[in-house]
């Protein structure tokens, strides 16, 4: 996939492609790059093989839609495309190598060859290339940074860039992540499928995390003209539902499968009609889909059932989803409730993110002036140099304290930092509505 600082231009609102042709396959690839990825490395067992193979669809595509058109299903195009090349890789492969063992001895005097029976199929087998996809990139044989890089790459479709800003570190730093892990992965021959038992476990919680990862690049894009990117949170609520299946007496696979739902309830309330944010405290609540609040109930109620003790990070998020879910207005939010499970939460699994959204709920249990010295407190703290929420919170905090002026400079400040055009449109529009007199 070639590399671009923002995203590429998105079907329109009533699910048609973009005319110019150019534009449709970049958009479509981007769509459909992690399925096709998925879909070709079953066939040729090595996730980065699989990768060029799938840019090769997108070369093809480039070099054939101007002329012919874009076809009618471009996704079907594409894999189509990419496992032809993937097949074709395959007989190579094999042409060579009964080559050389024609040079090692007489076939004619070799015994008849005799397939092995096939094995029972595993009833906990799961026939979904996606989900082998993210259990081979999430190996141990990874560290945890390249298990993260390379599956939202991968799995999510980012470029290096929105990667390295969703886990705060150098572009560069996530590039040699993501090409060394490639090359592990090959070198060790890691298999391309689902584990079972103790090393499914094992890798049950980078999984996780990359799910949880790319289900907020999509609920909040870190870049490009759009803030949210429906297909990201469908495959991470699709995959979340499908682990739950899969592990049912996992209490954190539930707990995720919750925070999702409920999150994903907003999604119609989240944008205004012309795709502008819209904050939680000005959602109309009754655009909220009442059908997954109820799902996302069903499945914390099963990660509470099934924990072995204190909740974890993923169910008391999911608590919290679980409040606003509740709440008939922001106003009428358990403020205290999430200020209590925020404080769980950042004791386990302590983040300065986590301290942030901690100093929001505070902010409306105690008042903005207790919130702010919470929120002056993480200005040093290095991973948030470069946050844009950081200002965005603050301003909003010196703003209900009567302090505009302030207000205004961190809004701009907010806006400057964040490479989303719709998110920086809503933080100009909250400076520029500040008057300079403060009142």
């Amino acid at each position: 996939m070639t590399a671009h600082t923002s995203e590429p231009p998105r079907p329109d609102r009533s699910g048609g492609i973009p005319q110019a042709p150019a534009h449709a396959v970049e958009t479509v690839f981007r769509i459909e790059s992690p399925r096709l990825i998925a879909g070709v490395a079953r066939i040729v067992r090595d996730v980065g093989i699989a990768e060029e193979l799938a840019q090769d669809a997108l070369v093809a595509a480039l070099e054939q839609w101007p002329r012919t058109g874009v076809p009618d299903n471009p996704g079907a195009w594409l894999m189509t495309t990419a496992k032809r090349r993937a097949i074709d890789l395959v007989r190579r492969r094999e042409r060579y190598a009964r080559k050389l063992e024609e040079m090692g001895r007489d076939l004619e005097a070799a015994p008849p060859h005799v397939a092995e029976p096939a094995e029972p199929a595993d009833p906990d087998d799961i026939d979904d290339d996606l989900l082998r996809l993210v259990f081979t990139a999430c190996h141990p044989v990874l560290s945890a940074e390249a298990r993260i890089a390379l599956t939202l790459r991968l799995l999510g479709g980012l470029t290096t860039t929105e990667i390295a800003r969703a886990m705060l570190v150098p572009e560069s730093t996530v590039a040699q992540r993501i090409v060394r892990a490639k090359r592990t992965l090959a070198a060790k021959g890691v298999p391309f499928e689902v584990p079972y038992g103790a090393e499914r476990e094992a890798r049950l919680g980078s999984v996780l995390e990359v799910i949880y990862l790319i289900f907020n690049e999509g609920y909040a894009a870190t870049a490009g003209d759009d803030w949210l990117r429906p297909s990201l949170c469908e495959d991470a609520l699709r995959l979340a539902r499908v682990l739950a299946g899969l592990m049912p007496q996992e209490p954190e696979v539930h707990g995720l499968a919750a925070l999702l739902e409920l999150q994903t309830s907003r999604a119609a309330a989240r944008t205004g009609p012309a795709g502008e944010p819209v904050l939680l405290a000005d959602q109309d609540r009754r655009h909220w889909n009442r059908l997954l609040i109820g799902r996302g109930f069903a499945a914390l109620a099963r990660a509470h059932s099934a924990a072995r003790g204190a909740a974890g990070p993923y169910a008391l998020q999911a608590a919290i989803a679980a409040c606003h879910a509740n709440a008939t207005s922001y106003e009428d939010t358990d403020w205290p409730r999430i200020v209590a499970l925020y404080e769980l939460l950042a004791a386990r699994a302590p983040s300065p993110v986590i301290e942030l959204n901690r100093a929001v709920a505070v902010s409306m249990a105690s008042g903005p002036a207790q919130a702010l010295r919470l929120v002056d407190a993480l200005a040093e703290e290095p991973s948030l140099k470069g946050y844009h929420l950081l200002p965005s919170v603050r301003g909003d905090l010196l703003l209900r304290l009567g302090r505009a002026a302030e207000a205004r400079r961190e809004f701009e400040r907010a806006a400057e930092l964040t490479r989303n055009e719709r998110e920086r449109e809503l933080l100009l529009g909250r400076a520029d509505g500040i008057s300079p007199s403060g009142v």
